[in-house]
């Protein structure tokens, strides 16, 4: 009963894991402003890879961001698209919990954990979790935007261990406690996330998490002068 998952909050990442959460294929693409063209094949060739049919798919888990406008949408459309068009259902789970949830597997119980991603402007998408175990977590701050360095200062963040890509980009800001190399969302973590929410009756909603408002807006419409 294999699931699929997919990412582009950050990179563009696919895999396919069984019904127990265990990696049966996976692939990843760092370029940046090329979801549209790599997410498609990608997918076929995480299926192919594993041998399995896009029919025999149980659910779609897809990261809902935060992130970028333009490329997390690519990755929900797929995944709606995809999940409506086989008849099963479409899962979505915050990408930073992917990123706790592969620290957790290291890391003692009761660890605080920044997660922190690029959102340019000098600021980072964040969220701060709570170790409760090896693939258990605790959500202690839902997902914001802010500077990196307000995000360092806060006081809820005081002496957590800070992950994540916006940890290298802004190693500045944050000077001690980063664990660098747990950069980006891991599509594998996400779909484990997603079934253990769903063994527990919770409802995984696709909303996308962008946080703030895109930078391209539509112009308003020039008033009609008369003359």
């Amino acid at each position: 009963m294999p699931v699929l998952a997919l990412d582009t909050s950050a990179a563009v990442a696919v895999a396919l894991t069984d019904d127990a959460g265990a990696l049966l294929a996976e692939r990843s693409d760092r370029q940046q402003r090329h979801h549209a063209e790599l997410l498609t094949p990608m997918i076929a060739a995480v299926l192919a890879d594993a041998g399995v049919d896009r029919r025999e798919l149980t659910s779609v888990v897809v990261g809902t961001g935060p992130a970028p406008f333009t490329g997390l949408r690519v990755g929900l459309v797929t995944a709606r698209t995809l999940a409506l068009a086989l008849g099963i259902p479409a899962h979505g789970v915050p990408s930073l919990d992917a990123v706790a949830l592969r620290a957790s597997r290291t890391l003692p119980p009761g660890t605080d954990v920044l997660v922190a991603t690029d959102a340019r402007r000098r600021e980072v998408y964040w969220s701060l979790y709570r170790v409760v175990g090896a693939g258990r977590i605790e959500v202690l701050v839902a997902p914001e935007v802010a500077a990196a360095a307000d995000v360092a200062s806060d006081e809820r963040t005081a002496g957590a261990l800070v992950v994540g890509r916006g940890a290298l980009l802004y190693a500045d800001a944050f000077a001690a406690g980063t664990e660098s190399p747990l950069l980006d969302p891991d599509p594998a973590e996400l779909a484990r996330l997603a079934l253990e929410r769903v063994a527990e009756g919770r409802v995984l909603g696709t909303e996308p998490l962008y946080l703030r408002r895109p930078d391209a807006v539509p112009q308003a419409a020039r008033k009609r002068v008369l003359g």
